[in-house]
């Protein structure tokens, strides 16, 4: 096994501290190499995966969120599921006050697939300059 392989079969996701935690400020992350495989036939599925969220007391370390997304490559997974994962495991390490996973997956057979999934903390309400700059206006829990 070589010496990438290694690390991405130990990947998980790290977080940092956030220590501008006292404001709201959107973080995005674009992930353009996502591959995983069709469950059904095999065949790769490859997608831009984009991060967007507004953290709470952590947040995510770019590093260890591409070796993450790298760990999908041999995973029989359905598009829909994928992005669903990827959501819940930044809840789960982050516990972000709001975030948004997009899984915008290239054509296969004639068909292209967006997929979005969004979690907001119980509570939390989205600012409103965030609204205006974003261009989209998430929806709450």
């Amino acid at each position: 096994m070589k010496y990438g392989e290694k690390e991405i079969k130990k990947a998980k996701l790290e977080t940092w501290p956030n220590k501008n935690k006292k404001r709201d400020y959107l973080i995005e992350t674009t992930l353009p190499e996502f591959t995983c495989l069709c469950p059904r036939s095999g065949y790769p599925d490859f997608a831009a995966i984009k991060v967007r969220y507004i953290p709470d007391t952590k947040i995510v370390e770019l590093r260890s969120i591409k070796l993450y997304i790298n760990g999908f490559r041999n995973v029989y997974i359905s598009h829909e599921e994928a992005v669903n994962r990827i959501l819940d495991d930044l809840v789960k390490a982050l516990g972000p006050r709001w975030v948004e996973v997009t899984g915008d997956f290239n054509p296969r057979g004639n068909v292209k697939t967006v997929i979005t999934a969004r979690h907001c903390k119980k509570g939390y309400r989205f600012p409103k300059l965030l609204i205006i700059q974003t261009k989209r206006s998430p929806r709450r829990h």
